[in-house]
C-alpha cells in the first residue's frame, strides 16, 4: 500500500509539466523512495531531462510541454508504424510456413533433383541450364500442388496420426478451400510453366502424374495395400519428365533412373509402413505390412526389389547411358542397401526396419551422382552425329562427282576433232574414200 502511495505521488510529481517543476529539489523525493523506485526514478529524471536539453538546443523553446508532446505524438506513429510492420511479417511468414508444409517440400525438392537428373541426363553433351530451371520450377509447382491436395483429402485421417496431426489443416492453421485454392494456382503455373518452356510431352507427363498422385493414389491408400506401388510409378515419372523435356522423347536408356526409383521406393517405403504400424492404422491406411503381423512378407517383398537394382549399373553401362566406373559403384551401393534388407529379413524388428530405412535415404543421392558424373552423350546424339556425319560426307562425295563431271566434259570440249572425208556412196561412186588426217597434220 505505501509503495502504490508513493510510487503514485512521485510519478504525478515527475511527470507534471515542467514549467511547474523547473524547480524541483530532488533532494527532497529521494529519501522517499526504495531502491527499485529509485532506479526508476532516476531513469525517467534522466530521460526528461535529456528531452529537455534536446528540445532546447534545436529550437531554442522555452515551453517543453509541446515540444514533448510533438516527439510522442511522432513516436507514437512510429509505434504505429512498427506494429503494422510487425503484423504484416507475421501474417507473411504464418502463411509461407502452412505454404511450406502443404507443399511437403523436402518431398518436393527429392521429387525435383529427380526430375533434374533425369533432364540432365536426356541432355546428352551440352545442358540448357535455363531449359533447366524451367523444367525444375515446373516440377517443384506441379509436386506442391499434388502434395497439397492430398492432404485435403486426408484431413480427418492425418487428425488421427501423431505424425500428421499437426501439419496445417488438421491442426486448423488454414482452412481447406484456402488450401485448395493453394493447390489449385501452383499447380495450373507449373504446367503452365512446363507447357511454354518445354513441350507437350512433359507436359503430359506432370499433368498425369498430378493426377495419378491426388486422385488415384490418395484415394488408394485407405482401400487397398497395392497403393505402395502405385506410389512407386509416381516416383518414376519425374525423371522421365526431365528426360523428355530435354530430349522430346524417350528412349531404352531413358528408363533406368526411372527403374531405379521405381524398385528404390519399395523397401524405402516398407520400411516406413513397418516402423510406424500403429500410426498408419489409426489413420486407417491400408498398408501391405497390416496384413503381415510377423514382418516376414515385408521384408521379403523389401528384400526383392532391392535385388532388382543389381542389374541396373550394368545395363547403364550396356545402353552407352554411362562409363564402365559406374557398373562397380553401383553395385557396391546396391550390396549396401540389400545386406541392410537381409538383415531386416533375418530379424524383423524396428531397429533393423529404421537401419534399411537409412540405408534407403544413402542409396538414392549416391545413385544419381554417379549416373551424372560417369554419363556419356546418349544414344539418340551419338545417332544424330552419325547421321550428321554421313550427310556431310555424301554432301562432299557429290560435290566432288560434280566436280570430275565439270572436268570430263571440259576435256571432252578441249579435244580437236580429226577431218573425215565422207564416203562415195550412191549415186556418187565417183567420190573417193573416206581419209583420216592425224590431228597434229
Amino acid at each position: 500500500m505505501w509503495r502504490s502511495a508513493a510510487s503514485r505521488r512521485f510519478q504525478s510529481t515527475l511527470f507534471s509539466p515542467l514549467t511547474a517543476n523547473r524547480d524541483l529539489n530532488h533532494t527532497s523525493i529521494l529519501p522517499t523512495l526504495s531502491n527499485g523506485m529509485l532506479d526508476i526514478y532516476m531513469r525517467q529524471s534522466v530521460f526528461l531531462l535529456s528531452s529537455q536539453v534536446h528540445s532546447s538546443a534545436i529550437g531554442g523553446v522555452g515551453d517543453v510541454t509541446s515540444v514533448g508532446g510533438s516527439a510522442m505524438g511522432g513516436q507514437g506513429a512510429a509505434i504505429g508504424s512498427g506494429r503494422a510492420i510487425s503484423s504484416f511479417h507475421e501474417v507473411f511468414r504464418h502463411y509461407g510456413r502452412c505454404y511450406w508444409e502443404l507443399s511437403k517440400a523436402k518431398l518436393s525438392m527429392l521429387v525435383v533433383a529427380t526430375s533434374g537428373a533425369g533432364y540432365v541426363l536426356g541432355s546428352g553433351g551440352a545442358v540448357d541450364f535455363a531449359g533447366l530451371c524451367c523444367t525444375c520450377a515446373g516440377t517443384m509447382m506441379v509436386a506442391a500442388s499434388a502434395s497439397t491436395l492430398n492432404q485435403v483429402f486426408e484431413k480427418e485421417n492425418d487428425t488421427k496420426m501423431k505424425r500428421t496431426c499437426k501439419r496445417p489443416l488438421p491442426s486448423g492453421r488454414i482452412s481447406i478451400p484456402h488450401a485448395a485454392m493453394w493447390a489449385s494456382t501452383v499447380g495450373l503455373a507449373g504446367t503452365s510453366l512446363l507447357a511454354w518452356q518445354t513441350n507437350s510431352l512433359a507436359t503430359g507427363l506432370a499433368a498425369s502424374n498430378l493426377f495419378l498422385y491426388a486422385f488415384v493414389y490418395t484415394p488408394l491408400k485407405q482401400i487397398h495395400p497395392i497403393n505402395t506401388w502405385v506410389g512407386a510409378v509416381v516416383g518414376a515419372i519425374p525423371p522421365l519428365l526431365g528426360w523428355a523435356a530435354a530430349s522430346s522423347n524417350i528412349s531404352v536408356e531413358a528408363m533406368i533412373l526411372p527403374a531405379a526409383l521405381y524398385f528404390w521406393q519399395i523397401p524405402h517405403f516398407m520400411a516406413l509402413a513397418y516402423m510406424c504400424r500403429d500410426d498408419y492404422l489409426a489413420g486407417g491406411f491400408r498398408m501391405f505390412s497390416f496384413n503381415d503381423p510377423s514382418g516376414w512378407r515385408t521384408a521379403l517383398v523389401s528384400f526383392r526389389n532391392c535385388l532388382y537394382l543389381l542389374p541396373l549399373g550394368w545395363l547403364a553401362y550396356e545402353w552407352g547411358l554411362t562409363s564402365e566406373w559406374f557398373v562397380l559403384e553401383s553395385t557396391l551401393l546396391t550390396l549396401g542397401i540389400g545386406i541392410a534388407s537381409l538383415l531386416f529379413v533375418n530379424e524383423r524388428t524396428t531397429k533393423n526396419a529404421r537401419r534399411m530405412f537409412y540405408s534407403s535415404l544413402l542409396y538414392l543421392p549416391i545413385f544419381m551422382s554417379g549416373l551424372l558424373l560417369h554419363r556419356l552423350p546418349s544414344k539418340q546424339h551419338k545417332n544424330n552425329n552419325a547421321l550428321a556425319e554421313i550427310g556431310q560426307d555424301r554432301k562432299e562425295l557429290i560435290m566432288y562427282n560434280e566436280i570430275q563431271r565439270e572436268e570430263i566434259q571440259q576435256r571432252k570440249m578441249n579435244v580437236r576433232r580429226a577431218p573425215v572425208a565422207y564416203a562415195s556412196i550412191a549415186p556418187f561412186p565417183f567420190l573417193p574414200a573416206p581419209l583420216y588426217f592425224p590431228p597434229d597434220s
